[in-house]
């Protein structure tokens, strides 16, 4: 059976680290085993779900590359929810509670003060139907909770191993809400039953929802998907993550450079068993994943690091894979000139800059002018090469005596204006004798 899986996020917000996690490990697993994703949006919450955050989702679930088979809302699928509401009711696990909040609070605060856990009493399956009507009199309407089985709920998790929970420890849960909206635990029970989802994969802060929406599926008839509960995130100093962190959002990865490779890279690799380090396509973090890789102690993102990774992949990134994106930036120096520069960049956008360099104009650093002057007078006829360099700082240094730093640092700074940089063997033939001429007189090229 090919593995069919799903990402449920809810578009009150944008996606940040904790839940691409979640949506990697998903997609992972459908690619490797050939199966299928789907994005689903849960946006039953009518007062904090928008349009826009949705289509922040979508945009940055696919800049991420994690392809869907399909897309479903929550909002669209609310007849699947009342008929599974009726099929509850009628066969008596879904019953009416009438308790206000304050009222409910009044009790857990007892059953603590008497060293009680505060599990639900169940008062309401005692309420006559007289007793209903006269609640309903006053304008108080039911929410309603699924009545669970008093018996010890078992299974085998993906990433856990063995788990059970015994359902007597739990308050029944409260599946639709007074108003008639329906909590998270009913569409999305109903959702992977009519989906066909095999494979639930997700925070391991759901483990505790999980006993009673085992006894969900099997109420409606349907045997549960396969569970996993993979560990969580954590910032770089242990903490738990903010949602208010710009570099945290896939929203603010994007806009500052980040290649969406390293990002799922770091983010697939991070609290594995694996080295964190940059993969060449989701093919090839699919082939690697295994359940039995994920450690049980939380993951600490770090985005520090996610840069670094990110400087490493642009590395190794062949002219092919950028080309393009080089042109959108401006950059024209073709295959020579990206072998030149990707050692140096941390950003893609960062080519621009030494396009520049390159091109002009650039402010020259002449620390000695009479030693430039000298340079500038041996620079060698074009057309140049690779070789040029060489050959023009041996002739500089048979001239002037000077040599290692003494001798390469003053044409570096008086070419590009800069300390640090590509191998200057490589840039010295783009930037050509015209404009190596004008920098080494000390004039702005």
């Amino acid at each position: 059976m090919t593995a069919t899986v799903r990402f449920a996020p809810s578009p009150t917000g944008r996606l940040h680290a904790g839940n691409i996690r979640t949506a990697l490990i998903n997609a992972l697993v459908a690619r490797k085993e050939g199966g299928t994703f789907i994005l689903r949006l849960d946006d039953t919450d009518r007062i904090r779900s928008t349009e826009e955050f949705a289509r922040g989702i979508e945009e940055d679930v696919a800049w991420l590359g994690l392809d869907w088979s399909s897309l479903v809302r929550q909002s669209e699928r609310i007849a699947l929810y009342d008929a599974a509401v009726e099929k509850l009711k009628a066969t008596g696990r879904l019953y009416p509670a009438y308790e206000t909040p304050d009222e409910l609070e009044l009790k857990r605060k007892r059953q603590l003060a008497r060293g009680k856990p505060p599990v639900y009493d169940r008062a309401a399956l005692e309420l006559t139907d007289a007793q209903k009507a006269a609640f309903e009199a006053e304008g108080r309407q039911p929410h309603w909770r699924f009545l669970l089985e008093q018996r010890d709920v078992v299974w085998d998790d993906l990433v856990r191993g063995r788990q059970h929970v015994d359902a007597g420890s739990l308050s029944d849960p409260v599946l639709l809400r007074a108003d008639g909206t329906f909590l998270y635990t009913l569409p999305s029970v109903v959702d992977d039953i009519d989906l066909g989802v095999t494979h639930v994969i997700r925070g391991e802060d759901h483990v505790a929802n999980t006993a009673p929406q085992i006894q969900l599926f099997e109420a409606l008839g349907a045997k549960p998907p396969a569970l996993g509960h993979h560990n969580l995130l954590v910032g770089a100093d242990g903490q738990a993550l903010s949602k208010r962190d710009r570099s945290l959002s896939i929203q603010g990865m994007r806009e500052d450079g980040l290649e969406a490779l390293a990002v799922v890279s770091y983010a697939a690799t991070i609290g594995t068993s694996d080295p964190v380090a940059p993969y060449e396509s989701l093919d090839a973090l699919a082939d690697t994943f295994e359940f039995g890789k994920l450690s049980r102690a939380p993951a600490r993102f770090d985005p520090q690091e996610l840069r670094l990774l990110n400087a490493k992949l642009l590395h190794g990134l062949p002219f092919g894979s950028v080309a393009g994106r080089l042109e959108a930036l401006g950059v024209t120096g073709g295959e020579p000139f990206w072998n030149a520069v990707r050692g140096n960049l941390g950003v893609l956008s960062g080519a621009k800059d030494w396009w520049a360099v390159v091109n002009g104009p650039v402010e020259p650093r002449i620390e000695d002018s009479g030693f430039c002057a000298i340079a500038a007078n041996l620079l060698p006829p074009e057309p140049w090469g690779e070789g040029t360099w060489g050959v023009w700082t041996a002739a500089v240094k048979t001239e002037t005596g000077a040599k290692g730093a003494a001798l390469f640092q003053p044409l570096r700074l008086a070419l590009t204006g800069l300390e640090h940089g590509p191998e200057l063997k490589q840039l010295l033939p783009m930037i050509g004798r015209e404009r190596a001429l004008s920098r080494l007189g000390g004039e702005t090229a």
